[in-house]
């Protein structure tokens, strides 16, 4: 075995021991979480760069000695530092490693070339950090390795006095020094393959935001503080957190787990760290902080809330250990309280929807019930003085009618209510029209609920603008048939028939005035069913009906 071999596998067993300690260094959670991030706080930058100049150091310490000069790996340690965090790593612990090369040895025969390529080799590794693709950093890291000490040979050579020294030196220390450069291969290989875990990581922090969010999703189509707090408890269980809460900008909107007894839903926010988060925008970790109300608490998760890129509340993570709040954990929230945020959204959506069109059918139920109380006032009055007895009988009718109106709302009510409140209806018309209207009803057994006022107004529209349109009798048939998935309810007459320009109209929302009890129920069937009203023209008279799917009953 020549000595040159020797050296290199001496230089290896250095760079072995620089390989064992980064090994056990990203097993070390926190470590490991700096070695993940994208960016780094100046605190981390600057343990990091503190890691690796001693490293460098330590290379230089560990040198074998070689008639003045160090078989080292110190030219190893600051490429990979360089090429693992970026420049001012490389730089700084090339300068450092660099300037202790010349310190200890001063006007030896290699310290200053050793100081000259110290310091190229931070620059170049901070370099390839920047410029290279991140799955080639190790092979351009064991080409820069090499270019570094083929330089400091040079350097060496050029500087040497005699320089038949020099060229001994370097015939002596070239190869080792050269081919243990493949050790930054080695290395960056080693700590990129724990950078390689982020993808998993993030797919799985994915996977489990998805899977609370699915969780979740039942109790954000109506936001209240029973359904937030339900929310909140998924959250704190799928996570293994102690407690998790959910402001808006003001107040507490639930709180559930350990400490839960110092918060009253609704209570205004006290927290000044939530109040910073809210303020700018931006979450807040901390992993060993005392709070005044539950001081078992000690790491702490604040994660904002945005609709339209404002701050709407947030979302709070506790646990009681120290430390807890881990890269992953963070970055699982934040996904969740996208999530969330979006989520929230849209149920807010929805119930400002779902309040419009609560608001659009009382309006058009408004609208109803003066337009037929107008009619029975008309054939009470006319009854009164020629039929005393009928008179009070259709008072009687029309009480019913005003006392089901009143009675009702938007809900569903049973088909037997409304068709009571429809012959109430007829028999007002029928003393009004007499021998003219005939009433048939066709009503299959179902157990069947329907909007209020539905079917009133359209058996309405085909007296009024069918049979009383045409001289002579007329009938209008009211018919509720189960089709087997379907429940149709349909009104047909024989009366003069609606015309097509009406039905446009209808379909196009222009219809005209003396229309406006079809049009309302079109857009109430609409609201609530999803389409409006069929319309088919007969030979003679006009069929209308609307169909209900079962299961949405």
């Amino acid at each position: 075995m020549n000595t040159s071999l020797e050296m290199l596998i001496h230089l290896f067993e250095r760079a072995a021991l620089l390989l064992i300690c980064l090994f056990f260094m990203i097993r070390i959670p926190r470590f490991k979480e700096s070695l993940q991030k994208d960016r780094h706080s100046m605190t981390e930058r600057l343990v990091i760069t503190l890691m690796f100049c001693l490293f460098a150091i330590f290379g230089t310490y560990s040198g074998i000695n070689v008639e003045g000069s160090l078989v080292n790996i110190r030219i190893i340690a600051v490429v990979s530092g360089g090429i693992l965090f970026g420049p001012w790593v490389g730089i700084i612990s090339g300068v450092v490693s660099g300037v202790h090369r010349y310190l200890i040895d001063i006007g030896g025969i290699t310290s200053v070339p050793c100081l000259i390529t110290s310091i190229i080799a931070g620059i170049v590794s901070g370099y390839i950090n920047r410029k290279v693709k991140r799955s080639l950093r190790w092979i351009y890291g064991i080409a820069a390795g090499m270019f570094c000490e083929i330089l400091t040979m040079l350097l060496i050579l050029a500087m040497a006095e005699p320089f038949s020294l020099g060229l001994d030196i370097v015939s002596k220390i070239a190869f080792p020094m050269i081919a243990g450069a493949v050790n930054i291969g080695l290395i960056v290989l080693l700590v990129m393959s724990v950078e390689g875990e982020k993808e998993t990581i993030a797919a799985r922090q994915a996977k489990l935001s998805l899977d609370i969010a699915n969780k979740t999703l039942p109790y954000f189509r109506s936001i209240n503080s029973d359904s937030l707090r339900k929310i909140c408890s998924i959250i704190k269980d799928d996570i293994k957190a102690d407690a998790v809460a959910i402001t808006d900008i003001h107040n507490v909107l639930a709180y559930v787990g350990f400490g839960e007894e110092h918060y009253r839903i609704g209570q205004e926010i006290i927290s000044d760290l939530t109040k910073e988060a809210i303020r700018n925008g931006k979450f807040i970790i901390r992993n060993q902080i005392a709070d005044h109300h539950t001081p078992q608490i000690h790491s702490l998760l604040i994660v904002p809330f945005e609709e339209h890129g404002e701050v709407t509340g947030t979302l709070k993570i506790y646990y009681r250990k120290a430390y807890k709040m881990t890269y992953s954990l963070q970055t699982m929230a934040i996904g969740l309280s996208q999530i969330i945020s979006t989520l929230m959204e849209v149920s807010r959506i929805e119930q400002i929807k779902e309040a419009a069109n609560k608001a659009e059918l009382k309006a058009l139920q408004t609208k109803i019930n003066p337009h037929f109380l107008f009619n029975a006032l008309n054939a009470i009055a006319s009854t009164t003085r020629r039929n005393p007895d009928k008179a009070r009988e259709l008072i009687i009718n029309l009480s019913g009618y005003m006392r089901y109106n009143l009675e009702v709302s938007d809900e569903l009510i049973d088909i037997h209510k409304e068709l009571n409140q429809v012959h109430d209806y007829v028999e007002i018309e029928k003393a009004r029209f007499g021998s003219r209207l005939t009433i048939v009803y066709d009503i299959d057994e179902v157990d069947l609920k329907i909007p209020s006022l539905l079917i009133q107004p359209l058996v309405e529209n085909a007296i009024i603008h069918g049979i009383l349109k045409r001289k002579g009798p007329g009938i209008v048939s009211i018919s509720i048939k189960d089709l087997g998935k379907k429940i149709r309810v349909s009104v047909k007459d024989t009366g003069a028939g609606i015309s097509e320009e009406v039905i446009d109209q209808l379909k196009h929302d222009t219809v005209p005035a003396n229309k406006i009890g079809l049009y309302n129920v079109h857009q109430r069937v609409k609201l609530i069913f999803g389409h409006g009203l069929v319309i088919r023209r007969l030979s003679p008279g006009t069929e209308v009906f609307f169909e209900m799917v079962k299961e949405k009953l």
